[in-house]
């Protein structure tokens, strides 16, 4: 009984993987099948499960969950998942480089962890919060760059707006695929599919539309991004006729 209580705490506790002997100079720990043949059960024994296999998860470098905000208890392999695998569950599409929940091409996985000030341009990291450049000092003379950050904060304005502008229009997207699945009367299959794998296209479109903002955004190379925002409008145009 004082086993069970013990275990059953642990497990519930999400300390069951790591958990030693109780008594203090003892480090045994207690082995899988001990513990199925001391917890009875069925609920608690479903948690230790889902703890082993969380740990199992965390452990393999190629293994990764879901990473879909909605939820999504999925598990991913890494190794030959390059751009455009989505997960088998719940279709939604993850990056495996970084801490942004969903894939984001074409901005780089830099692009989605950097800030910048918009009064003295000093460029951080949002997750640590450290100067963005290695080199960084505190040299910037916010008062005798007004001017350049003026027009910097009014280019991110701008590229801002077109993101979540594009964000918006793929949520819309994704509600009208969903309210045309859910129409159980289907008189003409063949259009009701054809708007369901349009909505799809849309869907996809519109997120390259919305990191496409991000990339340019950063991007300093004048050559380049003339060919990357021709691409851009013409992708635009086009899914705005759709």
């Amino acid at each position: 009984p004082c086993w069970r209580e013990y275990l059953t705490t642990r497990i519930e506790q999400n300390m069951v993987v790591n958990c030693t002997c109780p008594i203090s100079e003892c480090r045994a720990q207690p082995t899988t099948a001990f513990i199925y043949s001391i917890v009875s059960s069925e609920e608690i024994i479903a948690k230790y499960e889902k703890a082993l296999l969380r740990r199992y998860v965390e452990c393999c470098s190629n293994l990764t969950w879901c990473t879909n905000p909605q939820g999504c208890d999925q598990i991913l392999l890494k190794d030959g998942l390059g751009y455009g695998a989505a997960c088998s569950k719940c279709s939604w599409i993850s990056c495996f480089n970084c801490n942004f929940p969903e894939a984001h091409y074409p901005a780089s996985c830099s692009h989605m962890s950097r800030m910048t000030c918009a009064k003295c341009n000093h460029g951080f990291c949002w997750r640590c919060l450290k100067p963005w450049r290695p080199n960084h000092k505190d040299y910037y003379n916010c008062s005798a760059m007004v001017s350049k950050a003026a027009w910097q904060e009014k280019r991110f304005q701008d590229y801002n707006e077109r993101c979540t502008f594009h964000h918006h229009a793929r949520e819309f997207a994704i509600s009208l695929r969903n309210s045309i699945a859910s129409i159980r009367e289907m008189p003409k299959i063949r259009n009701l599919t054809f708007v369901l794998d349009a909505c799809k296209v849309l869907e996809q479109a519109r997120k390259v539309l919305a990191y496409s903002c991000v990339y340019s955004y950063y991007n300093q190379d004048t050559e380049s991004m003339d060919t990357v925002e021709q691409q851009t409008e013409s992708l635009e145009l086009l899914t705005n006729a759709l």
